[in-house]
């Protein structure tokens, strides 16, 4: 079964920091890309940040410096800290997985999604 779940989004203040978390239902230690994406009101989905096998990691400029991906092959988890929250960063998250060893090519999985709300 290939499954994501996200969890950690609440209400946050602004300048507030946030850790969601992406558990995986697989071993995510082969899979090409796990990433983190968003979806503001009325908005586009976006990357905000991405890390590929081997360890590259890329950033949408709008977060950089202030989010932070992590990967966790043993416990197959995808986490995203997010320092001085400002918001605009209210939106949707989605974790999201590409290259899943066994899958067909082109092939992305996403979670359900949760919701980060930056306000006072």
């Amino acid at each position: 079964q290939v499954q994501l779940v996200e969890s950690g989004g609440c209400l946050v203040q602004p300048g507030g920091s946030l850790r969601l978390s992406c558990a995986a239902s697989w071993s995510i230690f082969s899979t090409d890309v796990m990433g983190w994406y968003r979806q503001a009101p009325g908005k586009q989905r976006e990357l905000v940040a991405i890390m590929i096998r081997g360890g590259a990691i890329n950033y949408a400029d709008s977060v950089k410096g202030r989010f932070t991906i992590s990967r966790d092959n043993a416990k197959n988890t995808v986490d995203l800290q997010m320092n001085s929250l400002k918001p605009e960063d209210t939106a949707v998250y989605y974790c999201n997985a590409a290259g899943v060893r066994g899958t067909p090519l082109g092939t992305t999985y996403w979670g359900q999604g949760t919701q980060v709300t930056v306000s006072s």
